[in-house]
Formats: C-alpha cells, structure tokens, sequence
C-alpha cells in the first residue's frame, strides 16, 4: 500500500499542466495504484496525479456508490448548462470549504490502466469530482473559479493557515 503525502497550496507542481500518457508503462501501474491507494481514505472523493506530486494526466475518485476507480488521460466531453452550487474543498487546500458553481452534470471519457476505454459521468458530486480533478490536471485549483468576493475571502483565509 502507496499513500502518497498530498501536495499543498504554493507548491509549483499543483500550477503546472499535466502530460497525457502516452503508454502505459510499470511506472504508470504503480502511479494507478499509488493514485487509488491515496484515495481511499476517510473523505476523500478523488486524487489528481499532480496532488501527489507526478505531472500526467491520471486522477482517482472514491465514490461511495461507484467504489474506487482511476481513468487515464481524461477529457471532458459533456458539461450541462443547469448548474449546481454548494460548498467544495480540496485536500491540496486543506479544511477550508467554500461556495463553488459547477455544471450539475459532467461526462469524460479516458482510459484505464489496461488501455480500455472507460467513461465516469453523473450529476452531483460525480459531476463535481469530474471538474475538480481535471481542473488539477490542467493546472488549476478550484479556488480559482471562486466569485471574486468569495475569491478574496479565501485567498486570505489560505494565508492565514497553511
């Protein structure tokens, strides 16, 4: 068992874009399985590769409905335009929670560890997991999106803590 230490806020790897994998090597088994370990503890919905401090384009989720999973190289196919908004956090952010509008529904598309095609779609928290890893994997982190007053406030909050 591989629990990789979260990255935090303000480190360099969490701003950078990740690498689509190209081919599925020993070392890319050992990232899934470092990746699905990672995320299966208490609270924790998915882990983006660069959380754990590797640049390629992988992410986890554990999903109490869909179990643990992983997808390779995932592109975003489908978002709503009906949206939702509740409070969301990050581990690379940790304890603080604040209001983030997502698109209700979200679809991707990528691969698994065995290069079979895999698709994760759904409402609700699948949707916002959906966003929030890819997000990482592009170099963003959710605060980015945050209302700029919301922004502001936890910008600050962020100094404050870590």
């Amino acid at each position: 068992m591989s629990i990789r230490p979260i990255r935090i806020v303000g480190d360099p790897v969490l701003r950078t874009p990740c690498d689509p994998i190209r081919t599925v090597t020993d070392g890319t088994r050992h990232l899934i399985r470092d990746l699905e370990d990672t995320v299966d503890d208490e609270g924790r919905a998915g882990v983006a590769a660069n959380q754990i401090g590797i640049g390629q384009r992988a992410f986890s989720w554990n999903i109490e409905d869909r179990g643990i999973g992983h997808i390779i190289n995932p592109v975003i196919v489908d978002l709503s335009e009906e949206l939702q908004h509740d409070d969301e956090g990050c581990l690379s952010v940790p304890g603080l929670f604040f209001p983030r509008t997502r698109s209700a529904y979200a679809r991707c598309v990528g691969t698994d560890v065995d290069g079979q095609e895999i698709e994760l779609a759904g409402e609700g928290i699948v949707a916002r997991l959906i966003q929030h890893e890819v997000a990482h994997l592009d170099g963003e982190l959710y605060i980015d999106g945050l209302e700029r007053s919301v922004k502001k406030k936890a910008l600050r909050q962020i100094r404050e803590t870590l």
